[in-house]
């Protein structure tokens, strides 16, 4: 017999945190293991717990929830992170789908889009809510050449004024790897300096991710 979903709720914003599980709590086939408050939390939590299903909030002041989701994944492929946002940019939208997401749900839908949601996603079926659905199109996405979603994580956490150093530390991996996503992100943007990154991220939502507003 197939048990309930097990979700995870990650937001900073403990009042968010609180509606969102006594919503969930209410369906007999969700089991909420837990709601953390950052990042850190989280990847910490997905390692312990195993939870099928995360609701990634973006916007945290440790560990942002792309960097979040992106070392989620890398450890635990098999889980489900729907991203739970106020931003309904395509920059933002895509930039999360782009980084593992499999949803997104803008934080002002009627909470039985929640559940909606979360079952859509254990059917392996991708997820967007329907203000993130119209904010998305074929004029969204750019001809140069994409970056990876690690390539996106890099350029974020150096964005912030990270050394390579501090990067890697943040990402565990090591200076070098960090030193060459570096030269390619500069490459395929034609951006030359670390000031020029900065602003690229904040022109194409890039630091949506990070505890900093835009």
């Amino acid at each position: 017999m197939i048990g309930p979903t097990r979700v995870l709720i990650v937001d900073d914003h403990p009042m968010v945190a609180e509606g969102i599980q006594s919503i969930l709590e209410s369906y007999s086939d969700i089991e909420v293991i837990g709601a953390v408050s950052g990042g850190r939390e989280a990847i910490a939590q997905a390692e312990a717990c195993a939870p099928d299903v995360i609701l990634m909030d973006l916007n945290m002041p440790d560990v942002g929830g792309l960097s979040a989701t992106e070392i989620i994944l890398e450890r635990r492929p098999e889980t489900r992170v729907l991203i739970l946002s106020m931003h309904d940019s395509p920059e933002y939208i895509s930039t999360a789908l782009s980084h593992g997401a499999v949803g997104y749900v803008l934080k002002d839908v009627q909470p039985e889009e929640i559940k909606t949601a979360i079952d859509a996603v254990m059917r392996g079926t991708q997820y967007l809510c329907t203000g993130a659905a119209g904010s998305l199109s074929p004029q969204s996405h750019t001809s140069r050449e994409a970056l990876t979603g690690r390539e996106q994580t890099i350029l974020l956490e150096l964005a912030q004024g990270k050394s390579n150093k501090e990067v890697a530390l943040t990402l565990d991996i090591s200076v070098r790897t960090v030193e060459t996503h570096r030269k390619n992100i500069k490459r395929k943007l034609g951006i030359s300096s670390t000031a020029g990154l900065t602003r690229y991220a904040l022109e194409h939502g890039v630091l949506q991710g990070t505890g900093r507003g835009i």
